[in-house]
């Protein structure tokens, strides 16, 4: 499905935004009444309050700043965190990297408790089935089975994903109105006034926002997922998914209202409210909606990891295209992250309730660090009145650090899954601001003023030929320019004589899947750069993009290339070509602080468990040459060393 289909709105395009975009914030209801409510006495003040505030949440979070204000804010159609700033990047000057790499630590972070607690959610419901049936075996087998089949993609299943939420939003609306025929009066929480009275009057009414936040956790998703439908799509379904929510919330209330208990105990009101001839197929419908709200957050993860090590925010890693679909991608050591990390959630707190508790404090700090970096796209990009975007801003920002505080008792429940995020936070800060400081140490030179000594030395016939066609891969965004290491490497102790000298830039583009390239001949025939304009969200295939445009060059008759040898022989048609990849290594010649020390120690520390250049660039190692080069980054000043006298 291409970029321009996605735009357009319909049937079609309405189902696929229903399959993909609503699973996290779609399978809410599963939790959030059943965590208000929870231990406490159930009151007419804390059901209606809770309504109240779950209400104009999905409003202000949801409804406004996301699918009206923030879908805007697409980066040539893609959403999420990295998009919104690869937009706002060049105005923050520095100071949004920090909110960026928060965003998206956090927002990967909480993807670990989101598929545990949607299915224990949704097969606990068989408990009101089959009493004392042990559902935790059974919630692991799902899990496994879904991370399993990561690698075979999700295409095949996925035209299955649009119409199982319909049925699943259609059930929460049905079960709903029922509900609220039998007391039709909880239509009146609507009404703000109750959110207020919550807050104010109940005792500790404040922290049930902790509670109430779990409603919306799913918004940031949303919006990550904007590439995917098209935020038209997004915008129309919204409307019905939000109304399903709504009346389900409402009918939960309403059941509450009616059942005659002081106290909840064991039950759930979502499956409570089930008739029981119905109650084994509203488990397994739960079920198949926690499955997809899984698979939605788990493809979402792959996505983000692919467009942070675009960014340089991420170490490279292997990524796969499992099938043929455009943008489906499979991570296989964030699957198996993943993975681990929503076993371990299970095996630690055993059921839902006990995740509700951990559920959500990640986000909040992923949805304040969305509003920072929104503030300088509705400045920069947009151009609102500044008195406007103030008082949008500030809207959000209280409510936000309203949930935000609420959440903050959730540390303890969760502090073990504080060591999580720090390992992605500093993994993102590590190789984000280390390859800074690599790159101020990158020194550039005019390649012009070496042109007549590379064609000097390509005639040298005392050198031996080292290949017809060499290529560096080079940082330099300026088509004159080339890396000083470059150079030595070309000259240097062995001189490598070529007949044609290549040097390939890479250069992100800020839209997603810009691909083309331009050729700029420095000298006719001998030295030539090429620039690759490639999207942040493509990974680079070199080495089959330059065998390419050299055939395009030779169909067009361009260069002369045509006309003269490419080094294949009647024994091998391959034409000659070589890569050379320059790799560094930290010196032992470095006398570091400590900061200093630890950043660029765990970077090459990284580096080396990360893809190699040669993987990750798409070259075969039997075209490729490694060159190690020595990084002198804080050289020993003061060096004590003594001459002993011989006796």
């Amino acid at each position: 499905m291409n970029k321009s289909t996605i735009q357009k709105i319909t049937a079609a395009s309405l189902l696929v935004a229903l399959g993909i975009i609503y699973g996290d914030i779609g399978t809410s209801p599963l939790y959030v009444m059943k965590a208000i409510i929870k231990d406490r006495e159930i009151t007419k003040l804390l059901v209606y309050g809770g309504v109240s505030c779950i209400f104009w949440t999905l409003t202000f979070q949801t409804t406004i700043k996301y699918v009206l204000l923030t879908l805007s804010a697409d980066n040539h159609g893609e959403g999420g965190v990295f998009s919104l700033y690869a937009l706002v990047k060049r105005f923050g000057k520095g100071k949004l990297v920090i909110p960026t790499i928060l965003g998206a630590t956090t927002l990967l972070a909480d993807g670990i408790i989101t598929p545990p607690i949607s299915v224990a959610s949704a097969v606990e419901g068989l408990g009101d089935v089959v009493p004392g049936i042990p559902t935790l075996p059974i919630i692991i087998v799902i899990l496994c089975g879904l991370f399993f089949f990561q690698r075979f993609g999700t295409q095949k299943v996925g035209f299955f994903f649009g119409p199982a939420m319909v049925v699943w939003f259609s059930m929460l609306t049905v079960l709903g109105v029922v509900q609220i025929m039998e007391h039709p009066a909880i239509i009146s929480a609507l009404n703000p006034m109750w959110g207020y009275e919550l807050l104010v009057e109940y005792p500790n009414g404040f922290w049930l926002l902790g509670a109430v936040f779990l409603c919306t956790t799913g918004a940031e998703a949303l919006y990550s997922d904007l590439g995917h439908c098209g935020k038209q799509n997004i915008r129309i379904t919204w409307i019905f998914v939000k109304i399903a929510l709504v009346v389900n919330y409402l009918g939960q209330a309403s059941w509450l209202m009616t059942q005659g208990s002081k106290f909840l105990g064991d039950r759930n009101p979502f499956f409570t409210i089930m008739p029981q001839w119905f109650l084994f197929s509203g488990v397994i419908i739960s079920t198949f909606a926690a499955i997809i709200a899984s698979q939605a957050l788990i493809s979402g993860s792959y996505t983000l990891i692919n467009e942070a090590m675009s960014l340089n925010f991420w170490p490279r890693v292997t990524i796969k295209n499992p099938t043929n679909f455009k943008g489906q991608i499979y991570i296989p050591s964030i699957n198996s992250i993943l993975w681990f990390g929503c076993i371990l959630m299970i095996l630690y707190f055993k059921n839902s309730s006990n995740m509700e508790a951990a559920y959500g404090f990640s986000i909040t700090i992923a949805m304040l660090m969305t509003t920072v970096l929104l503030n300088y796209y509705l400045i920069y990009i947009k151009k609102w009145n500044r008195f406007l975007i103030g008082i949008i801003i500030a809207v959000f920002s209280v409510i936000e650090i309203a949930f935000f505080v609420a959440n903050i008792i959730k540390i303890k429940e969760r502090w073990m899954f504080l060591f999580f995020e720090l390992f992605i936070f500093m993994t993102m800060y590590v190789w984000y601001f280390a390859r800074k400081t690599n790159n101020k140490f990158l020194k550039f030179t005019n390649l012009v003023e070496y042109t007549k000594q590379l064609d000097e030395l390509s005639h040298d016939d005392t050198i031996p030929k080292y290949a017809t066609h060499l290529i560096y891969l080079s940082k330099a965004d300026r088509n004159y320019e080339i890396e000083e290491k470059v150079l030595k490497s070309i000259f240097s102790k062995k001189p490598k004589r070529a007949d044609v000298y290549w040097f390939f830039h890479i250069n992100r583009t800020n839209d997603p899947f810009t691909l083309n390239y331009e050729v700029i001949e420095l000298m006719d025939d001998k030295v030539m750069k090429i620039v690759l304009n490639i999207g942040f969200r493509i990974q680079p295939k070199v080495e089959l993009y330059f065998k390419k445009i050299v055939q395009d060059l030779v169909k067009n008759k361009e260069l002369n290339l045509h006309i003269r040898p490419d080094g294949s022989t009647k024994y091998n048609a391959e034409p000659d070509f070589k890569f050379i990849i320059l790799e560094k290594f930290l010196s032992v010649e470095n006398e570091f602080s400590v900061k200093e020390g630890f950043l660029l120690n765990s970077y090459y520390m990284l580096k080396n468990w990360s893809l190699s250049d040669t993987r990750a660039y798409g070259l075969d190692k039997s075209d490729v040459e490694i060159e190690e080069v020595a990084f002198v980054y804080q050289p020993i000043t003061k060096l004590e060393l003594e001459r002993k006298q011989s006796i």
